[in-house]
C-alpha cells in the first residue's frame, strides 16, 4: 500500500509539474486578451422592462449570458450629472459588481460630459461650463478619482481607465478642442489630470486615450504625435472600429494596419475599445469580429482585446440597430467569435 501510495504521489508531481510547463510556454497575452462588452445601458433596459434570455427561451442574468459567450471583460461608461441618472456613479457601481460577480474584468469610460461624447460632441458638464482651463483639470481630477475611489470602495477593482471617448478632436470644447487649433498643452492636461487621477486610486490601471475611425492611421499619427509632442501621458492606444457590412475586410486590414503603426510608433498596447455591426446581420458580424480578435491577438503582448459595444441593445432601443441581441432578448450568433 506504502508503494502504491508513493507511485501514485510521484505521478501527481510529475503531472502537476507538467501542466505547470505547458501553462508557462502558453503566450500571457492569450490569458489575459479582454473579449469584452460594453453593456451601460443594461440597468436602464431591465428597468424598462427588457429581459434576456438563453438559446432555449429561459429568462436569464445578461451578465451571466455573456460569460457564457466567453466575454471576460465589461466597459462602462460614467456621465458627470447625466439626466435621468444613468451612467451615474451609482448606476455604474451596480452595472460593475454585476461584472465581477461573474469574475469579468472592469473598464471605465470617462466621457467628461453629462451626456454622449464623440468625435461630434464633446460639451462641458453644465456644472463646468464656466470654468477656466485650471478649474476643469481640477474637474478631471476630482471628477476621475471621486468615481473610481467611491468604486474601489464597494470592492470593485479597475482594470482599464479611458480618459475621455473618442476625443479625435479633444475633449470639453472649446478649451480642449484641438482640431484647427493649437490647444494640444490644455488637452495634454486635461488628459495627464485624468491619468494622475486614475494612478492615484488604482496604480496598476491602464489608462487608455480613445480615437474613433481605427481604419484612419492618418488621424491617428497626427493625433498621437502632437499629443506626445505636448507631454501627454497614456499606457494604451484606444480605437473605436465599425466596419460596414460590405467591405468589412478591407476596413478590418486597414485598422490592424493602424494598429502595427501605433504600437510601432509609440510604443504601447492597442485596444479595440468598441466594435460592432447591424444585429440582423449576425453571421457577417461573426466573421468580422473573429477577423478582428485574430489580427489583434497576432500583435502578441501589444493586442489587449476586443470590446463589443452595446451587445445587449435591444433592436428597437433608442434607435439603436447595432446590438447582438434579438427581438426576443437572445444573443446572436456575433458574439460567439469570442
Amino acid at each position: 500500500m506504502t508503494r502504491r501510495i508513493g507511485a501514485l504521489r510521484a505521478t501527481a508531481t510529475h503531472l502537476i509539474t507538467a501542466l505547470g510547463l505547458v501553462a508557462a510556454s502558453l503566450p500571457a497575452a492569450a490569458a489575459t486578451f479582454a473579449k469584452g462588452a460594453d453593456v451601460g445601458w443594461v440597468d436602464q433596459e431591465e428597468s424598462s422592462g427588457y429581459v434576456f434570455r438563453d438559446a432555449s427561451g429561459a429568462q436569464q442574468d445578461p451578465f451571466v449570458l455573456l460569460k457564457a459567450k466567453n466575454v471576460n471583460s465589461i466597459r462602462l461608461r460614467v456621465w458627470v450629472n447625466p439626466t435621468g441618472g444613468w451612467s451615474n456613479g451609482a448606476d455604474v457601481l451596480n452595472e460593475a459588481k454585476r461584472a465581477m460577480a461573474q469574475g469579468q474584468r472592469v473598464m471605465i469610460d470617462f466621457h467628461y460630459s453629462d451626456t454622449w461624447a464623440d468625435p461630434a460632441h464633446q460639451t462641458k458638464p453644465a456644472a463646468w461650463a464656466s470654468h477656466t482651463v485650471a478649474q476643469l483639470q481640477s474637474d478631471i481630477y476630482s471628477h476621475t478619482k471621486g468615481i473610481l475611489d467611491y468604486l474601489k470602495a464597494n470592492g470593485v477593482t479597475v482594470t482599464w481607465v479611458q480618459v475621455g471617448n473618442e476625443i479625435n478632436s479633444g475633449m470639453l470644447w472649446p478649451t480642449g478642442k484641438v482640431s484647427g487649433t493649437t490647444n494640444w498643452a490644455t488637452l495634454a492636461a486635461f488628459i495627464n489630470n485624468g491619468y494622475s487621477a486614475t494612478k492615484a486610486s488604482f496604480p496598476s490601471a491602464q489608462v487608455i486615450v480613445h480615437l474613433a475611425n481605427g481604419y484612419d492611421d492618418a488621424t491617428f499619427r497626427w493625433f498621437f504625435d502632437n499629443l506626445k509632442s505636448a507631454g501627454g501621458k497614456w499606457d494604451v492606444t484606444g480605437m473605436s472600429h465599425y466596419p460596414a457590412v460590405s467591405g468589412w475586410q478591407t476596413t478590418n486590414n486597414q485598422a490592424y494596419a493602424t494598429m502595427q503603426d501605433v504600437v510601432s510608433r509609440y510604443g504601447k498596447p492597442v485596444m479595440v475599445c468598441e466594435t460592432g455591426m447591424s444585429w440582423n446581420q449576425a453571421a457577417t458580424a461573426h466573421s468580422m469580429i473573429s477577423d478582428l480578435v485574430s489580427k489583434t491577438q497576432a500583435l502578441g503582448s501589444n493586442g489587449l482585446g476586443v470590446f463589443y459595444w452595446e451587445p445587449e441593445a435591444y433592436p428597437s432601443w433608442q434607435g439603436y440597430t447595432l446590438g447582438a441581441v434579438n427581438a426576443n432578448g437572445q444573443f446572436t450568433e456575433a458574439l460567439n467569435a469570442f
